[in-house]
C-alpha cells in the first residue's frame, strides 16, 4: 500500500509543479538547447516568409488592377484613333471625288426648352 501512496504523491507533485509553473526542469532545456534554438529559428523564418509572401501578393494584386486600367485606357485611345482615321479617310475621298459635301463642325439646329413657371 505504501507504493500506491507514493505514486499518488508523484502524480500530485507533477500536477502541482505544472500549476505552479515548475513543469519543465532546467535539465530539459540544457539537454535540448540545440533543438529549441533550431525550432525558434524555424518559426521566425516561417513568420518572415509568410510576411514577405503576403506583401508580394498585395503588390501582385495592385499591379493586376493597374494593368487592367492600362488596357482599358489603351482600348479607349485606340477607338478614338480609329474614329479619327475613318473621318480623315472619308474627307479625303469626298475631296478626291469632287463631291460638294462638307462636314459640319456644329449641329444644324439648336434646341431650346421653354421653361414654364
Amino acid at each position: 500500500m505504501a507504493k500506491k501512496t507514493t505514486t499518488k504523491k508523484k502524480t500530485n507533485s507533477i500536477a502541482t509543479s505544472i500549476v505552479q509553473g515548475r513543469g519543465v526542469p532546467l535539465e530539459f532545456f540544457k539537454k535540448n538547447a540545440w533543438l529549441l534554438i533550431i525550432t525558434l529559428i524555424s518559426v521566425i523564418g516561417l513568420i518572415g516568409m509568410r510576411y514577405s509572401t503576403q506583401s508580394k501578393m498585395e503588390e501582385i494584386n495592385r499591379l493586376n488592377t493597374e494593368l487592367k486600367r492600362a488596357e482599358s485606357y489603351k482600348l479607349h485611345q485606340k477607338s478614338l484613333y480609329m474614329s479619327l482615321i475613318r473621318e480623315t479617310e472619308m474627307r479625303r475621298m469626298v475631296s478626291e471625288k469632287g463631291l460638294n459635301l462638307y462636314f459640319q463642325e456644329q449641329p444644324p439646329y439648336e434646341i431650346y426648352r421653354n421653361a414654364k413657371n
